[in-house]
């Protein structure tokens, strides 16, 4: 399978699909053809639905393997958390003037 350039994206959301209508889509992973009516994956880079791709199921099973897709759970549990409230009012009494 040779590997494709997909859009950049930070998270992504995956959701099995059939095609319903006789057209013929091209994998984004592998550039290979997905047969018309047949099931495989949309991926949709950060929720975008005007941005989705058709892809083999397998390839993109291959691809969350590998890391490469990861979803929008899977991202925020690598962004930074913003203080609790016990931090903000800590904060709030050291930054305070004092008289």
């Amino acid at each position: 399978m040779a590997q494709r350039q997909l859009d950049s994206a930070r998270w992504w959301t995956l959701r099995r699909a059939q095609n319903r209508k006789p057209a013929t889509y091209r994998c984004p992973l592998c550039g290979n053809y997905l047969p018309a009516l047949s099931e495989h994956t949309l991926i949709l880079p950060e929720g975008d639905p005007g941005r989705r791709r058709h892809a083999h199921t397998k390839c993109v099973l291959a691809a969350r393997r590998a890391g490469r897709l990861p979803t929008r759970a899977e991202w925020l549990k690598t962004q930074p958390r913003p203080p609790g409230l016990v931090r903000r009012m800590i904060d709030r009494v050291r930054s305070a003037p004092t008289e």
